[in-house]
């Protein structure tokens, strides 16, 4: 049966994240942060956490755990401070970060003004939906989906261009982190729980999908390796070979060695 071939799954190359970040902080730094979302920030901890989009929009500082280190995913109530957001139960997880991330939001919050409970969202705008949409009717459950942030896309497409690499979505960067998380060596199972999938399916796809990618760069760090190890060899005084393939390779190794090569034996019993 020929091998199913899986769709395609966009991501980014630690050189192109990095590239990103920098593109995100110049690009923040270049509007005044009470109308501004902190870019390099919201990014930062998408490539850390793998959380959504919206995930990040309604977080606010009592889901961050400064001490643990850690970030949660949690359904919000419609109070005078904060808009309803409900979430499914597989949605609901608590995410670790690295004691670098987590000073990024000790800062950004120290320069934030008091009263303003959501960690993405910037002042001027959180002033805006509670004063001008909450407060007169016209903010619905699902503009806490869809309306938190305006151009959203528009801003992140200008980031990822600005960065000069591959056209995509802010949404990849979340796949970016999934990629990670398997490169690690974190199993299925821990990836869905990580990534808040509703069903083991939904990460074995993914894994299905990014595996030849991970092959991919498997291959090139250990064919890097291995070009260090014989450049290595012949700085010490042996002649560096260059392997064409395992016949060849086999050839020069027991030239070296002054001894004929033996003679390849068929093995009919796996000869299939």
């Amino acid at each position: 049966m020929p091998k199913q071939t899986q769709n395609k799954i966009n991501t980014y190359s630690d050189e192109e994240c990095e590239r990103i970040v920098k593109a995100a902080k110049a690009y923040t730094q270049q509007w005044n942060s009470q109308t501004t979302l902190r870019w390099d920030l919201l990014i930062l901890v998408t490539l850390s956490t793998a959380m959504r989009p919206g995930e990040l929009l309604n977080c606010v500082w009592r889901d961050i755990d400064f001490e643990e280190q850690t970030i949660e995913v949690s359904p919000k109530q419609d109070t005078p401070e904060t808009w309803k957001w409900l979430i499914r139960d597989t949605d609901s997880r608590i995410l670790p970060l690295t004691e670098e991330l987590t000073m990024l939001p000790i800062d950004h919050h120290s320069s934030q003004p008091e009263g303003y409970p959501y960690v993405f969202v910037p002042p001027a705008r959180y002033d805006y939906i509670q004063n001008e949409l909450r407060a007169k009717g016209r903010w619905a459950y699902s503009d806490s989906r869809l309306k938190i942030v305006n151009n959203l896309r528009r801003q992140s497409g200008l980031i990822l261009e600005r960065a000069a690499v591959k056209k995509g979505t802010f949404h990849d960067l979340r796949k970016t982190a999934i990629r990670n998380w398997f490169a690690q060596g974190l199993k299925e199972l821990e990836v869905m729980k990580l990534a808040g999938h509703a069903d083991f399916k939904t990460a074995h796809k993914f894994y299905l999908a990014v595996a030849d990618d991970l092959k991919n760069r498997g291959r090139e760090v250990s064919a890097r390796g291995l070009c260090q190890k014989l450049v290595q060899i012949g700085a010490n005084g042996v002649p560096a070979l260059r392997v064409v393939d395992s016949t060849s390779a086999k050839s020069l190794h027991y030239k070296h060695l002054n001894v004929e090569a033996p003679v390849a034996q068929l093995d009919r019993a796996t000869d299939f």
